[in-house]
């Protein structure tokens, strides 16, 4: 192999947990993930909210410190072979803003927050590849410091998947703050655990799965603690939690579970609410065998990353999705996606819109500009931006929707200069020219004819923009010239000339469109 290439073969993943930091480094070879490196710290993130849902300077610190050590290791891989994403803690802190720029900053890599149920299709994915095949479905069970994700799945596919707000730090936090264990505590834990339970525990039940699989550093502990004790060969039995109940009356403190079984301080901390989760979810759903995966959220982003690397995306296979469940015209958002993408191609070295991420994001949401038509025609723009955040988009982290929310959000009428601001500042400035960009292809197809457009020519110098068009095409297609004089009156507003040939197109309605209507 040429030295030139060897960080083109690593791919690396870093799962910024509630309980701890976790960074995995791996090599692709012919196709298959082999683990380099694994590095884990117990940050204990979730420990650091305050009753206002906002993170301590210290914990922030704690964080920081942790992924500055990680960072060195990730100095010779490329931001398109890294995913570093944030769980349950970032998405529940009001100032996780405020962390993840500082991480940034630190790493100079992108931080992803993923929803709850993008977390748990992750961790799926990460424990198929990581045992045995079964037949049938199987369910994994991961427990978290800030939440529990329940996913049932079959081969590599999830299939149904929950994410509940409880998991080892918070449990802990709520009921053995100051570490005591006591018999009215558990029970008081027990009952919380029962109470998050209560939505979803009918509907696992009826599935009688035979399979179940644990994930997760405090699962691995119990399993560790009940296999030294005796209790269980291999894996976790119901038996065993049951007696392992009983032995943390007895030891009465985590000081107590530490010296035991000689855990790390961090972990004893948190090790008593760890374990209430988890027998709560098998007594409640009749789980008499687990067994555990050394797989789990960072192995999943490993194998989602190597799916994107091959252009086996799965973002893509949810646009797919969204355009059926949603009966959307095809053909159209076909149209507009083209004539969009060579737009593209035509600037994209003088605005810096060459990699692969930014032709991606401006063909999805030119495939998804209407979808707020499902609901009616006026502000549909405003509809279909509040469907695409707010949906469960599988692949998508909270910003990828954020992105493409606001692209739809503005693909038609207002396009004011402060209109992506709320973006990471990375892609505030890209966005606003992808914005343009499908701008200009919906209004080139708002007649949603059939005939192709001529050859388009679109050169651009800074914000200038100028539009080419054949001899007489634009006399002999009144509207769209129409179209463009109000689109290059909007496009002003938010910064950008628009030009055809050299004269600048005419600010002035005319009689085809109303002025309460700016632009398509």
């Amino acid at each position: 192999m040429r030295r030139a290439n060897v960080s083109s073969d690593f791919v690396a993943a870093i799962d910024l947990g509630s309980n701890s930091f976790h960074m995995i480094v791996a090599r692709i070879s012919n196709g298959h993930v082999q683990i380099l490196d694994r590095l884990r710290e117990m940050v204990q993130l979730a420990a650091g909210l305050d009753r206002h849902n906002r993170l301590s300077a210290e914990s922030q610190q704690r964080a920081l410190d942790c992924l500055a050590r990680f960072g060195q290791r990730l100095r010779h891989i490329p931001a398109a072979r890294l995913r570093i994403v944030g769980t349950n803690t970032l998405r529940q802190a009001r100032n996780s803003a405020e962390f993840v720029a500082r991480a940034e900053q630190l790493l100079g890599h992108r931080v992803e927050i993923v929803s709850g149920q993008e977390e748990a299709r992750l961790i799926y994915l990460g424990v198929a590849h990581s045992v045995g095949d079964v037949a049938g479905q199987r369910l994994v069970v991961d427990i978290g410091g800030g939440s529990t994700e329940l996913i049932i799945g079959e081969q590599f596919d999830p299939l149904h998947l929950a994410s509940l707000r409880m998991g080892c730090v918070s449990l802990t936090r709520a009921c053995f703050a100051d570490g005591r264990v006591t018999a009215a505590r558990l029970r008081d834990a027990e009952l919380l655990v029962q109470l998050n339970l209560e939505p979803v525990r009918e509907e696992y039940l009826v599935r009688g799965l035979e399979t179940v699989t644990g994930a997760s550093g405090s699962i691995k502990a119990i399993q560790d603690v009940i296999i030294s004790e005796g209790w269980s060969r291999e894996g976790i039995t119901l038996e065993g939690l049951r007696r392992l109940r009983m032995a943390l009356l007895e030891v009465r403190d985590s000081a107590g579970v530490a010296r035991r079984w000689q855990l790390e301080p961090a972990r004893a901390r948190v090790f008593v609410g760890g374990f209430v989760v988890l027998h709560g979810l098998c007594e409640a759903l009749g789980v008499a065998r687990m067994e555990v995966s050394e797989g789990a959220l960072r192995e999943g982003l490993i194998y989602d990353l190597l799916g994107r690397i091959r252009h086996e995306d799965v973002r893509d296979r949810t646009i797919a999705d969204v355009i059926r469940r949603f009966d959307l015209d095809e053909t159209q958002a076909e149209r507009v996606s083209a004539s969009a993408l060579e737009l593209l191609r035509q600037v994209r070295t003088p605005w810096k819109l060459a990699g692969r991420e930014a032709r991606s994001v401006l063909e999805r949401a030119a495939r998804l500009h209407e979808i707020g038509l499902l609901l009616t025609h006026d502000q549909y723009h405003k509809h279909g931006a509040y469907v695409l955040q707010h949906s469960e988009l599988p692949g998508y982290s909270r910003n990828d929707q954020q992105l493409l929310a606001a692209l739809v959000r503005r693909h038609r009428r207002s396009f004011p200069a402060d209109a992506f601001a709320d973006l990471p500042r990375d892609w505030a400035r890209p966005a606003r020219r992808l914005c343009a960009l499908l701008r200009l292809a919906v209004v080139l197809h708002r007649g949603r004819s059939n005939e192709p457009l001529p050859a388009i020519s679109l050169r651009v110098e800074g914000q200038r923009m100028f539009l080419s068009f054949p001899p007489a095409w634009l006399v002999e297609h009144p509207l769209t010239r129409a179209d463009l004089q109000m689109e290059a009156r909007v496009l002003r507003k938010a910064g950008f000339e628009l030009r055809i040939g050299s004269a600048t197109l005419a600010a002035t309605p005319t009689s085809s469109r109303s002025s309460s209507e700016p632009s398509p």
